[in-house]
């Protein structure tokens, strides 16, 4: 393909880094500067990658302030909230997580449910990137894994244990939003179930700043998402009461995929840095555990993985990106394995022959639940273009892990680092410099 009109490489890195050094707020990063103003839990991580060949010192940074923010019960909370900045619904007040919740931090204020652990990856390439410096800067690597290696273990073990109650392997969710893919149609029988209560009186920002109404979830979705944060304050947050009680309850096979891919992932880490030898056990338990929990939701002829609906008790078949959960963290035998891989570069997904670019679009354009502009119903995200890309470059697959980085640049190369795209016009939707958008650029640039 010809390469599209846009920013040679190194002014592509200069306007990324220069995106991140606008959106940083002194010891974290807004997500992005308008729509997301505060620190997210797995934007974080992405933007910690993209920062270590800036500066590893700094992503040091960024992943500390994160990890100041865990609960006494090891969550990593999904949004960390920065001092004195308003323009985000629901805020702190909202969530009232110091006031409820017996292990939330009083300062600094978060939000009470967590997102996608793919912070064991940004721990890998932070080291990665520090080999390739001096002394001291390694000694800054080293140094942070030292510190915070019992909170990363600490923060596995609550999602392996807390977040696992029906022990299948498999990381139970209570609000869509912990998947980080708040709307996907994977989620639209579990909120159907979901019958909201009296919501107090709420404004939507986001519709402010981004005004076209295609691009959003609706106001009856927000009402259901709104109903569920009801529903956990009831629960006053405990791990125990949120199992029980939530009318929203799933098993996400993709944050089950990553999952094990990061205790992986964080127990190589450990092995070579000397780590608690029981404490690299339990990550190798968990990732294997982990995987075959994901491979039990696949169909054994296409590979195609599927959550589950705790409530119902049903099956969530979908044609999303969630379907492509065994490719991160491998598992599948060798044919339905490169049956996965077909679909996911065949005409479903990445070779749609209408796709602007090739590059894995979150619900496949020939589904009946595709909508090309609206958030994870359709649109291109290049955050997950990057996670296949740097997956696939782990497990070997080196000429697929190099299509999708040159597809992800060709797209970014309009210098608009959008939170996601229109997958066939390659149209900018959504929040314009996005942190974590400028942080994948700069990984594969760097």
């Amino acid at each position: 393909m010809a390469a599209d009109p846009g920013f040679i490489p190194t002014q592509l890195a200069a306007r990324a880094a220069y995106l991140l050094r606008g959106n940083d707020l002194g010891t974290m990063t807004s997500a992005a500067p308008r729509l997301y103003p505060h620190m997210w839990s797995w934007d974080a991580a992405f933007v910690a990658v993209g920062l270590a060949p800036l500066s590893v010192e700094r992503a040091v940074v960024e992943l500390d302030t994160l990890l100041s923010a865990q609960w006494g019960n090891g969550m990593i909370p999904h949004i960390v909230f920065a001092n004195g900045v308003d323009g985000y619904f629901p805020g702190p007040a909202r969530w009232a997580c110091g006031d409820l919740a017996a292990t939330a931090p009083v300062v600094p204020q978060t939000s009470g449910i967590t997102q996608p652990p793919v912070h064991a990856i940004a721990v890998q390439r932070i080291l990665d990137h520090s080999r390739r410096h001096g002394r001291s800067t390694r000694a800054v690597a080293e140094e942070f894994l030292d510190r915070r290696w019992g909170d990363l273990v600490r923060w596995h073990r609550w999602l392996a244990t807390a977040r696992d109650p029906k022990d299948n392997g498999r990381i139970s969710l209570y609000h869509g939003w912990e998947s980080g893919m708040d709307n996907s149609p994977r989620w639209d029988a579990a909120y159907a179930n979901v019958i909201p209560g009296p919501v107090p009186p709420y404004l939507r920002e986001d519709t402010a700043i981004i005004s076209d109404p295609t691009q959003r979830p609706s106001n009856a979705e927000y009402d259901r998402y709104l109903w569920l944060l009801e529903e956990m304050k009831l629960a006053r947050y405990d791990d125990a009461e949120l199992a029980s009680t939530m009318s929203f309850a799933v098993e996400d096979v993709f944050v089950s995929a990553v999952f094990s891919l990061a205790c992986d992932v964080l127990a190589t880490i450990g092995e070579e840095h000397s780590a608690p030898k029981s404490d690299v056990r339990d990550l190798r338990y968990w990732a294997e555990k982990f995987q075959r929990g994901t491979i039990a939701t696949t169909d054994p002829r296409s590979g195609a993985a599927r959550d589950f609906d705790l409530r119902s008790g049903r099956w969530i078949p979908t044609e999303t990106l969630a379907m492509f959960a065994p490719l991160l963290c491998g598992g599948l035998d060798r044919d339905a394995e490169r049956a996965l891989v077909r679909i996911f570069e065949g005409p479903r997904f990445c070779g749609h022959p209408d796709l602007r670019y090739a590059v894995p679009p979150s619900t496949s354009p020939v589904s009946g639940d595709f909508r090309p502009r609206e958030y994870w119903r359709g649109p291109v995200w290049p955050v997950m273009t990057w996670l296949f890309s740097w997956a696939f470059a782990r497990r070997g697959w080196a000429e697929r892990a190099r299509h999708l980085r040159a597809e992800g640049l060709r797209q970014a190369a309009d210098g608009s680092f959008a939170e996601y795209y229109e997958p066939f016009t390659g149209a900018p939707l959504g929040s314009m410099q996005q942190s974590w958008t400028a942080a994948s650029v700069l990984d594969w640039l760097g």
